[in-house]
């Protein structure tokens, strides 16, 4: 087991690494540096790391068994580049966390030596917060994490970095690189891109008519919440991701050329087996698993309306001990059953809260 490790980058994700070695397996000394300072004092002091590097390269980097690259996908290519000119330990596993790898293991075969293992990696979970005091050590848990090796990187490396990772909790998948881009170019990439235009639409139509913000206050809001990620992050996965995603608009433009061809002709027996077919499949897709755009946890409550009812309900859950991340009243509610939603950063939190309210109160929970 590796006993020496260097984590570059102490946000969310690398942060939520740390802390999850460090649980397993407190004997695991990590050094870590983050460009901002203070993330770094604060992992340190949160016990994510041990000490807090001064540079980026630091004189001991030669003696890492493991190195992480926990930075957004152009700056981690640019490390790679310059970690090839570093000296390093012989068979040295180097990692990152990119949403995209084509670009990063094509770098790391094309700079890195042979006694320099490179494995890509790509945890598919996150949050909706960020920075280190955003790290869990269960961020991870039952979410999937896809590991892309380079080519210098043996069955060994492999497991070895899997073995380290095991702490994690996650689910392993390997792939290629080619294929990693291919399929969350889909189920991660595109989808952003969408309600991104969804919402671009919306603020065009608020032009016309002032009264479209107000309204999509609601289901519009929760079904656009992705459109809210970081734009210097996305851009970047754009831009790296750029073959996959060119293929994709050309056919999301012939779906929805399909689709409006529906529309137009009052085809009544293809709209609703377009809609009938996509519900059955959207219906059976998991339900507890993890996948590549982080999960919300919501309950909506129907509750009465007088004064004080709010504080009773969180009250409630108070009494568990039943953590919230946010609470909203909802006015829009076409669709949605209950007029106060309640999120929760784990699904087991959101179970406990519905056995709760249930058990403290005669009115009704609905879930979507």
């Amino acid at each position: 087991m590796p006993k020496r490790i260097y984590l570059i980058g102490l946000g969310l994700i690398g942060g939520s690494i740390a802390l999850s070695i460090k649980q397993k397996d407190p004997s695991i000394y990590i050094t870590g540096y983050d460009i901002n300072k203070d993330q770094a004092i604060m992992a340190k002091k949160i016990g994510a790391i041990d000490e807090i590097a001064d540079t980026c390269f630091p004189n001991q980097l030669e003696f890492m068994d493991i190195i992480f690259v926990s930075t957004p996908v152009e700056q981690t290519v640019s490390l790679i580049k310059e970690l090839s000119a570093q000296s390093l330990k012989n068979g040295v596993i180097i990692t990152d966390v990119g949403s995209t790898k084509v670009k990063i293991v094509d770098c790391a075969n094309n700079y890195l030596s042979e006694q320099i293992k490179f494995i890509g990696g790509h945890p598919m979970a996150g949050s909706h917060k960020s920075g280190i005091m955003a790290a869990k050590p269960h961020l991870f848990e039952n979410a999937f994490y896809i590991l892309t090796p380079s080519k210098h990187a043996t069955k060994d490396d492999i497991e070895m970095l899997k073995m380290l990772l095991n702490a994690t909790k996650a689910n392993f998948i390997e792939m290629s690189a080619k294929e990693h881009d291919k399929v969350t170019g889909v189920i991660s990439h595109f989808p952003h891109i969408v309600a991104a235009s969804l919402v671009y639409q919306a603020k065009t139509y608020e032009e016309q008519s002032p009264l479209v913000k107000r309204l999509a206050a609601g289901g519009f809001r929760d079904i656009t919440r992705i459109a809210s990620s970081n734009p210097f992050m996305w851009r970047d996965i754009l831009l790296h991701n750029k073959k996959p995603l060119l293929k994709l608009f050309d056919e999301w433009i012939v779906e929805m050329q399909r689709v409006k061809g529906f529309v137009e002709n009052e085809d009544a027996l293809n709209l609703f087996d377009y809609f009938e077919h996509a519900k059955n499949y959207r219906d059976e897709l998991p339900e507890k698993q993890k996948g590549a755009i982080p999960s919300f946890y919501d309950l909506y409550v129907d509750v009465p309306d007088y004064p004080g009812i709010i504080s009773e309900v969180t009250g409630y859950l108070a009494n568990e001990k039943i953590s919230l991340t946010n609470i909203r009243i909802i006015e829009t509610r076409e669709e949605i059953n209950g007029v106060l939603r309640l999120s929760f950063q784990t699904e087991d939190d959101r179970e406990r809260a519905i056995h709760c309210i249930a058990n403290y109160s005669s009115y009704g929970t609905y879930i979507i």
